[in-house]
C-alpha cells in the first residue's frame, strides 16, 4: 500500500479526494470546500509524497484563465457610473492588507515569502496564491497561506454576519431604499395598452411617427377592427386601434400623451402574431447590433426588450448582441420560426465546450507573459505566467468574439474548467510546502496565525468606517464590496442569510474582479521581494 501511493497519479487523486470530502465537513455553517485539499496535501507532503510540478502549472493555467474569462466583463463595467467607489473601496482593502503585510515583515521580521502566504490566505485567495508560487516557488508562501487561511474564511464570514446584528441594521429599509435607487437608475419595463384617439395620429404610418425616437418605447402588438397587424415602417394607425407599447413608466407616459389614453382592454393574442423569448447562439450575429440585423425589414419582427444577466435593456438601433442574451421578439407565427433560426436559440450550444478557444487564450496569455516590459530604472519586468494568462483572458472575455471564435465560456462550463485547475494545483503545491510545514511551525511558533487574522480583520473594519460615515453606502451594497474586497465567495453566502436583495452579488460582481487583479499584482510584487 505504502508503494502505491508514492506512484503520482494515485497520490495525486487520493489527495483529492480525501481533500473533497473534508471539505465537505461544516464547522460553524461553513465548510473549506474544494480548499480543504491543500490541507490534505500539506500532510502528504510532510510524509514525503510529492505531485509532480508539470501538475500544478497546469492546474494554474486552467484556473488562472476561467478566473479572467469570468472577471472580464465585470472587470471593465466596474468603472462606470457609481460602481468606481465601490471599485475603489474594495480594491483599496486590498491595498491595506498587502501594506498590513510588508508592516509585518519590516516588524516582525518573518520571511517575506511566508508574509505573501499569510497575505493571501488571510484574503482566501488561491488566484494570489497561485501568483505568488509562480514568481517564488518557495514552500514557504503555501505554508503562511494554509495556517492563515482557515481565519480568512470563517473571520471573514463572522464578520460579514454579526456587524450588521451588532449595529443593529435594519435590512428590509435598506431593501426599499436599494429597490428605488435601482429604478431610478434602470427603471422597470412595462407592457400596457392604448387606444388611438389623437387626430394627428390617424392615417399616419409608424415610420413617419418615429415612435421610438420620441418616447422609448416600443410598439409590439396593433389591433384593427379585430384584425392583428405587424407594426411595421408602412404600418398605418387610425383612431380606434389599439396599441400594446413597450417601455419605462415615462416613456409609456409620453406614448398616452402622444397616441392616446391607456385602457384597460386588453389585445387577445393572435394565432398569427405574437411574441417569445428568442436566445443569441448564432456566432454570427454575435457582436452585431439590432440596426446590422434590421429584424424589421427582414422578417417584420420587433425587439422589446434585451435581458442580459437578469436585468431588462430598452432595445436601441446601436445595442449590440452578446452570446447568450435573451430577445423578447414579436413577430407572425411563421417569421418567428426564422427569427428564432436567425438569432440561434440553441440552449445546447450555451453548454457546449469548445476547447479551441481556451486552447488558444491561453497560448496568447504564455506568449504574453513573456514580453518584457521596460522599466524605469533599466532593466524589465514580466507579467509571467500568470499575469499574462489573465491578462488575456479578460481582454478576450471582454471582446466576446473574433471571427468565428466565441471566446466566452458558459458558467456551468468555466466553473467546471476552474475547480479541476484549482484541485490540481492545491495538490500539487501543498505536497511541496508539506515537507517544510513542522519545522516552520517550530520556527515561527503561532505568530503567523495571529498575524493573518490581523491582515484579515483590519482591511474590512476599514471598509467598513469608510463605506459607512464617507462613501454613505446602502449597508447591504457595503457588504457585498467587503466580500469582494476580501475577494472571499463564502462571505458573501453569509451575507445572503441576512437578505433576499440582490444588492450584495451585485455589489461583489463589482468590485471582484478589480480587486483580485490588485491582489494578483501584489502577490507578485511582494513574492519578488
Amino acid at each position: 500500500m505504502s508503494s502505491l501511493i508514492h506512484i503520482d497519479y494515485i497520490a495525486l487523486f487520493l489527495i483529492i479526494t480525501i481533500g473533497v470530502i473534508a471539505g465537505r465537513i461544516r464547522f460553524f455553517g461553513t465548510s473549506f470546500d474544494i480548499s480543504a485539499v491543500i490541507f490534505v496535501a500539506l500532510i502528504f507532503g510532510h510524509f514525503g509524497i510529492m505531485i509532480p510540478k508539470i501538475v500544478q502549472q497546469i492546474g494554474l493555467i486552467l484556473f488562472i484563465y476561467s478566473v479572467g474569462i469570468q472577471a472580464g466583463p465585470g472587470f471593465f463595467d466596474s468603472f462606470r457610473g457609481p460602481g468606481k467607489n465601490m471599485v475603489i473601496l474594495g480594491s483599496g482593502m486590498v491595498v491595506v492588507a498587502g501594506l498590513l503585510a510588508l508592516a509585518i515583515h519590516w516588524i516582525f521580521k518573518l520571511d517575506m515569502k511566508l508574509v505573501v502566504g499569510l497575505f493571501n490566505g488571510a484574503l482566501s485567495s488561491t488566484p494570489g496564491l497561485a501568483a505568488a508560487i509562480e514568481s517564488n516557488s518557495s514552500g514557504l508562501i503555501s505554508i503562511g497561506f494554509g495556517v492563515s487561511y482557515p481565519f480568512g474564511i470563517l473571520g471573514v464570514i463572522l464578520f460579514l454576519r454579526f456587524m450588521p446584528l451588532i449595529l443593529r441594521i435594519h435590512f428590509k429599509a435598506a431593501e426599499t431604499d436599494y429597490q428605488q435607487a435601482i429604478l431610478h437608475k434602470n427603471p422597470e419595463l412595462l407592457a400596457r395598452n392604448f387606444t388611438v384617439q389623437n387626430d394627428n395620429i390617424h392615417g399616419k404610418r409608424l415610420g413617419e411617427l418615429e415612435i421610438r425616437k420620441m418616447t422609448g418605447a416600443t410598439i409590439s402588438r396593433i389591433l384593427h377592427k379585430e384584425q392583428f397587424r405587424q407594426p411595421e415602417e408602412n404600418t398605418i394607425l387610425y383612431k380606434g386601434d389599439l396599441i400594446r407599447a413597450v417601455g419605462t413608466k415615462a416613456a409609456l407616459k409620453k406614448i398616452g400623451i402622444l397616441i392616446g389614453k391607456e385602457t384597460k382592454q386588453e389585445i387577445p393574442r393572435s394565432g398569427e402574431f405574437g411574441s417569445q423569448w428568442i436566445l443569441v447562439t448564432n456566432k454570427e450575429v454575435v457582436n452585431k447590433t439590432l440596426a446590422e440585423l434590421n429584424l424589421k425589414e427582414n422578417y417584420h419582427a420587433t425587439v422589446t426588450r434585451i435581458r442580459r444577466s437578469g436585468i431588462d435593456i430598452t432595445p436601441e438601433a446601436h445595442s449590440q448582441l452578446r452570446f447568450g442574451d435573451k430577445l423578447m421578439v414579436a413577430s407572425t407565427k411563421g417569421n418567428m420560426e426564422g427569427v428564432a433560426q436567425f438569432l440561434g436559440n440553441n440552449m445546447k450550444k450555451l453548454t457546449e465546450t469548445d476547447f479551441l478557444p481556451i486552447v488558444t487564450g491561453i497560448l496568447l496569455g504564455i506568449f504574453v507573459g513573456m514580453i518584457p516590459i521596460p522599466l524605469f530604472q533599466g532593466g524589465s519586468w514580466k507579467l509571467g505566467l500568470t499575469g499574462g494568462i489573465l491578462l488575456s483572458a479578460i481582454v478576450l472575455s471582454r471582446q466576446g468574439k473574433t471571427g468565428p471564435i466565441i471566446w466566452n465560456i458558459s458558467g456551468p462550463a468555466n466553473m467546471v474548467l476552474r475547480q479541476l485547475g484549482l484541485l490540481l494545483f492545491l495538490a500539487a503545491t501543498g505536497t511541496t510546502a508539506g515537507k517544510t510545514l513542522v519545522s516552520t511551525i517550530q520556527h515561527y511558533g503561532f505568530l503567523p496565525i495571529a498575524l493573518g487574522a490581523v491582515i484579515t480583520i483590519v482591511p474590512m473594519v476599514a471598509g467598513w468606517l469608510v463605506g459607512v460615515f464617507w462613501l454613505k453606502l446602502n449597508p447591504l451594497s457595503l457588504l457585498g464590496i467587503l466580500a469582494g474586497g476580501m475577494t472571499s465567495t463564502p462571505g458573501l453566502s453569509a451575507i445572503e442569510t441576512h437578505s433576499d436583495s440582490n444588492a450584495p452579488s451585485i455589489a461583489y460582481a463589482a468590485v471582484y474582479p478589480f480587486a483580485l487583479v490588485i491582489l494578483i499584482i501584489i502577490s507578485k510584487l511582494l513574492g519578488q521581494l
